[in-house]
């Protein structure tokens, strides 16, 4: 387990305001957004919103892995691009549910090469050890 005593890096956030209706900011000023409910869940859309700054951690998480599990097995990984959708929904309980489908385009390897690394990429993905059995997460090779 990771502790804040052996942690490579530690990014800190603040959110104030109503919340899905607020503000984010890093605290070293490097992300500074207005948050809004999106319209399609009934609020007045217009900013970004939680699942949207997920989703771009993500994605840029999981390409980062990818190209880590590229660069050790020699394959080429130029041109990838990684898109992570991620989805809200509401629980039988009264609570929510997110669940992620992340599509990677490898233009320079063949389907099997290119899905066995996304496999290998899942498995050292930081964003993938930690929704590993919490939520659903799908993925597909374009």
């Amino acid at each position: 387990m990771t502790t804040t005593e052996n942690a490579l890096y530690t990014a800190s956030a603040v959110a104030t305001g109503e919340g899905r209706d607020g503000h984010v900011a890093s605290t070293d000023g490097q992300l500074d957004l207005d948050v809004r409910i999106s319209k399609e869940m009934g609020g007045a859309g217009g900013a970004t919103n939680p699942e949207q700054l997920f989703a771009a951690g993500y994605a840029a998480c999981f390409h980062s892995a990818l190209r880590v599990v590229g660069q050790r097995s020699g394959a080429d990984v130029g041109d990838s691009e990684v898109v992570a959708d991620v989805s809200i929904s509401a629980t039988e309980q009264g609570g929510f549910q997110l669940a992620v489908g992340l599509e990677v385009t490898l233009p320079n390897l063949d389907r099997e090469a290119a899905e066995r690394l996304v496999e290998q990429a899942h498995q050292v993905c930081p964003y993938s050890n930690a929704t590993r059995g919490n939520i659903e997460v799908a993925l597909s090779v374009a």
